[in-house]
């Protein structure tokens, strides 16, 4: 009996060791999860993505809908004969590598993605999150009687992002987004005269814009959304607008719904950055909303 408490004797300061280090390393692993989240509550800030990004192994599923222009009025009740929608599907294969596919009534566009986490910002030095995206859209609506050699590749459009967000505070991110898009048909406008010669003007194949933007939260559930599209080669004479789009985010469990006025009707990106036809200045945009659902 004395050598099992001897015994005891000589392991209970090993063993208070032991535990010790035990709880240091659990405290330390705690402590080292510095990433700041909840940058966003949204996959979109509005239009533009945001660097939320969803979870591994979750599925969500976004319909978007932007009704007509409202400044017709009561002739298509505000819009509501004009709508337009998007349903989009959304896989985290990682918590850091999304893909994604899209139909949307604008032009008839299909579309798939990959969505990809680079830096997250953390509390203990780096202040940025930064997120690559590369889109492919068709164009399914295109006449080929209206183009000579006409070649199915003519429906594509390539869009690359760097989307770079900073939490600056509990309320408030904010947002910038460097964006190049290669049309390989070149969005066309077209200007009629007064003695109605009609014009075109193509774009460049190659175009450049910057999204900038952000969001204010309010409450636990609710937040101000604003970003706007700065096309940076734009063709003097096009008729189509950047894209400035206001809105509010709702959290409610498994849903966020965002709902938001914008002057620019597609959702696609080679859409709202090239093909904005709505202006602000005469009361001409549309009324929109995204709503999410995770699985």
């Amino acid at each position: 009996m004395k050598k099992i408490w001897l015994l005891i004797s000589l392991m209970l300061p090993l063993m208070l060791c032991a535990q010790d280090e035990l709880l240091n390393e659990l405290e330390e692993s705690l402590s080292t999860d510095t990433a700041v989240r909840a940058a966003f509550k949204g996959l979109k800030v509005v239009n533009f993505e945001s660097t939320k990004l969803a979870h591994k192994n979750s599925l969500v599923f976004i319909v978007s809908h932007r009704f007509g222009t409202v400044k017709n009025g009561f002739d298509d009740f505000f819009g509501l004969d004009e709508a337009v929608t998007q349903l989009k599907f959304i896989y985290g294969f990682t918590d850091w590598l999304n893909a994604g596919i899209a139909r949307s009534s604008f032009q008839k566009t299909y579309g798939a993605h990959l969505k990809y986490r680079i830096l997250q910002q953390n509390t203990t030095g780096n202040p940025i999150t930064l997120v690559g995206y590369n889109l492919l859209t068709v164009n399914t609506a295109l006449d080929e009687d209206g183009f000579a050699d006409f070649k199915f590749t003519d429906r594509l459009s390539y869009t690359s992002q760097l989307i770079v967000s900073h939490k600056a505070s509990e309320r408030l991110t904010v947002m910038i987004a460097p964006t190049y898009l290669h049309e390989n048909l070149a969005t066309r406008s077209f200007v009629m005269l007064p003695d109605e010669t009609l014009l075109e003007f193509d774009e460049e194949n190659d175009q450049f814009a910057v999204g900038v933007g952000g969001r204010y939260k309010l409450t636990k559930r609710w937040s101000v959304n604003v970003d706007y599209g700065i096309h940076l080669n734009r063709n003097k004479n096009s008729v189509y607008n950047d894209p400035l789009s206001i809105g509010v985010d709702l959290e409610t469990g498994g849903h966020v719904f965002q709902m938001h006025f914008t002057n620019a009707q597609p959702m696609f990106e080679n859409g709202f950055i090239s093909q904005g036809s709505g202006d602000w200045g005469e009361g001409d945009f549309y009324f929109g909303f995204n709503l999410s659902r995770i699985f």
